[in-house]
């Protein structure tokens, strides 16, 4: 036998026994999203029933931050951060109590009005449920490691409704700049698996194909462009404003539930205060702007401001749904500030705050083609890939490991974590425009 012929049938073996371990991880990560899916929905329509339903967001976070702190500290916060966590520097090895811990948290906190997203529960109890198929297979730690990211990416597949842009954002989201392409191939069937399994069991996605006819155009690519510049800026004060409250939390030396009564009173009375559309997951809001009305000029700051409370002081739940609305709103300003069509750069708006906050500029490109249609895409992939680059070596997950300088003239630490490289040190060529710039800035802070 040639060795020719035997890595064709290492490689056909290796090939079919992934597909078969990623289908598997698929349905039941599906049919737990499902689960999930439709217990926060019954939940929500519920509680939103009634017009001061908000006011028990105290009780809701308080109940929260005791579930995780007794029972899975690893529930903690929105999610995917945990994951990314646990991948990096576990292998995956994920404690089961997560799985019920982080859907109830979760409900607990969306259905009183915390403002956070459903799809970091989603990729934690994937990863979960893909880790104790992995103890029950007895499998080793890179098997283990790369059956969760299936896991990972089915949850975000499944809960997105968008299979090969929640693949790849799974895939994606692990790293600054790279990606794992051994895992390419078992998280896209993963991926397509799962959310085939939670579209047959009854859920239903938000898509919003665009009636958008592509005139190139200079000035229109120009838009587009200085588009992407703001949103890799909203990006970066999300991160930082997230950053801040969080710090805040920290400094609040009390019980940690204690501390989800202090965010869920502060909370109700910012709801009385401006408006409870801020609250839960705003898919009614994003709904609106991706149809061109006007939503409000402040909109995405409040948003940034409801959602770093929620998560910095005990509520449960997912980042980027949050991450849509304030993209979206933030696209729905700029039309409304330059003459825009608000449809359109809503639309841009929401897939390149994704790029930028997250770090995953493929995932949200592909994430316009799946939401929006492909007239649309090759400008969302311009701004999105311009607000990868603005947001700067920072992120909404911290655990990313970095794997790229986002620009040559940036020294930063590689294959580290972000939180661990932010000693930057800036070494411009002398004679390079990024040089003569720098010169400027230093002599004008020297002034």
């Amino acid at each position: 036998m040639s060795k020719r012929f035997l890595e064709e049938s290492v490689l056909f073996v290796s090939i079919l026994k992934w597909s078969l371990l990623a289908a598997l991880v698929g349905i039941v990560v599906g049919c737990a999203t499902a689960i999930f899916l439709k217990l926060l929905d019954l939940s929500v329509s519920a509680t939103t029933a009634y017009k001061y339903y908000f006011l028990l967001l105290p009780l809701a976070l308080f109940l929260s931050t005791l579930m995780v702190q007794y029972l899975a500290p690893e529930a903690k916060g929105h999610g995917t951060e945990k994951v990314i966590e646990a991948i990096h520097k576990r292998f995956g090895r994920i404690n089961p109590a997560v799985v019920p811990v982080k859907l109830v948290a979760t409900i607990l906190t969306l259905a009183m009005g915390g403002s956070a997203g459903k799809e970091g529960p989603c990729a934690q109890i994937g990863a979960g449920l893909s880790s104790i198929i992995a103890s029950i297979l007895k499998f080793g730690n890179k098997d283990r490691r790369k059956l969760v990211i299936c896991g990972i990416s089915s949850g975000f597949a499944a809960v997105f409704g968008t299979p090969i842009a929640g693949a790849m954002f799974g895939l994606e989201v692990l790293f600054v700049g790279g990606v794992l392409y051994d895992v390419l191939l078992p998280s896209f069937i993963a991926g397509i698996v799962s959310y085939q399994v939670t579209t047959y069991l009854g859920i239903t996605y938000f898509h919003e194909p665009l009636r958008f006819v592509p005139v190139f155009s200079s000035f229109f690519f120009i838009k587009v462009c200085l588009g992407g510049l703001f949103f890799g800026f909203c990006s970066f004060l999300f991160i930082e404003i997230l950053r801040y409250f969080e710090q805040i939390s920290k400094k609040i030396r009390i019980w940690p539930p204690f501390k989800g009564l202090i965010g869920g009173a502060a909370l109700a009375l910012l709801s009385l205060i401006f408006s409870a559309k801020y609250l839960g997951l705003g898919l009614e809001t994003i709904k609106a702007s991706l149809e061109g009305s006007f939503i409000g000029r402040g909109a995405f700051l409040l948003k940034m401001l409801f959602t770093s409370i929620t998560l910095g002081f005990g509520g449960s739940g997912g980042i980027v749904t949050p991450i849509f609305f304030i993209g979206a709103a933030s696209g729905n300003f700029f039309a409304d500030i330059f003459g825009l069509d608000p449809a359109i750069f809503s639309a841009i708006g929401l897939v390149s705050l994704l790029a930028g906050a997250a770090n995953t500029p493929i995932a949200a490109s592909i994430l316009a083609i799946e939401l929006f249609g492909a007239s649309v895409a090759p400008y969302a992939a311009v701004s999105c890939v311009i607000s990868f680059l603005m947001t700067g070596h920072r992120s909404v997950y911290p655990s990313q490991i970095l794997a790229v300088s986002k620009s040559p003239s940036i020294k930063v630490q590689r294959f580290k974590e972000l939180d661990e490289s932010e000693d930057i040190s800036i070494r411009p060529r002398p004679k390079s425009v990024v040089g003569f710039l720098v010169k400027i800035i230093e002599k004008i802070r020297k002034r």
